[in-house]
């Protein structure tokens, strides 16, 4: 199982992928899923996989060797597209090479053609972008309602992205924000797991800004993991306790009454300030 998303704010894109495969309980590995293309001061690009490992690495490396096009015969790479709109069809095009040679032989053998991919980035003179496309090659272009998109196991880490992410939102801010989200999918999903690979592009640079792996015990990860987990048990027990139970405060003694009553807004107070203490994701060096 993956779980990649892609966030699109006013000052540039981040994508964010695990690395974890597994064919079974015994047979896990570790992957590659966010590949990068650079060529700076013309173009940048990254696309995340997700579904069958066999197929998406056949697209990739279709799109990095160049495929035909029907029309003019000439071999077009992912790089030489001049939009990114025609790369993102190129992408679907590819997928549908890829099924058109392999889906019989998958379903012969009880496996589904299962694969998605996010693809963004910016070519010189035009729209920074990001797309999501499917297993039919079709695909959809995120927007600034909605600025993120994902694959994979993405149930677990969608409502954070809900909450928290706008078009607005600070580049670094919606990186961290990404990672919370993946952190929330690996809490509840051992499919998904460490190393992370992650990348910032900003607008109008034509290069990848950052490009990083998160390995197990990297400390920025571990210390926003704690923080994340021990900011959500404070805010739940700083909302007052539903109005529905038999014992209603004004039966209670005076002492437990009062506790009752001020422990939801000072819990609340130190959550408040923990969450500001020290989560600012700065810039790296590259």
């Amino acid at each position: 199982m993956t779980y990649c998303c892609g966030i699109l704010v006013r000052d540039g894109i981040v994508m964010i992928g695990d690395t974890r495969t597994n064919a079974g309980l015994d047979n896990i590995s570790t992957f590659r899923k966010l590949h990068l293309f650079e060529e700076p001061g013309k173009r940048v690009m990254a696309l995340s996989t997700a579904g069958n490992l066999s197929v998406s690495q056949t697209v990739v490396s279709l799109l990095s060797e160049g495929i035909e096009n029907p029309e003019t015969g000439e071999r077009e790479r992912l790089t030489d597209a001049p939009t990114m709109f025609q790369a993102a069809q190129r992408v679907g095009r590819a997928v549908r090479m890829v099924n058109e040679s392999d889906a019989q032989a998958l379903k012969d053998a009880d496996i589904n053609f299962d694969v998605s991919f996010l693809f963004g980035g910016q070519v010189a003179g035009r729209r920074l972008c990001l797309f999501m496309i499917y297993a039919a090659g079709n695909f959809i272009e995120c927007t600034t309602d909605t600025p993120y998109l994902q694959i994979g196991e993405h149930k677990y880490g969608k409502p954070i992205l809900d909450r928290a992410v706008n078009y607005e939102t600070d580049l670094y801010d919606a990186l961290k924000i990404g990672l919370i989200s993946m952190d929330s999918t690996m809490r509840s999903n051992l499919a998904v797991g460490l190393p992370i690979d992650l990348a910032v592009i900003r607008r109008d640079t034509m290069q990848i800004e950052l490009n990083y792996r998160i390995m197990p015990g990297e400390p920025y990860f571990t210390d926003l993991r704690e923080r994340w987990s021990a900011a959500l048990r404070a805010a739940h027990i700083a909302i007052p306790r539903p109005p529905y139970a038999t014992r209603p405060v004004e039966a209670m003694a005076p002492a437990e009454a009062i506790d009752t009553l001020l422990l939801p807004k000072k819990l609340a107070n130190d959550a408040s300030a923990q969450l500001t203490a020290g989560m600012t994701l700065r810039k790296p060096s590259r």
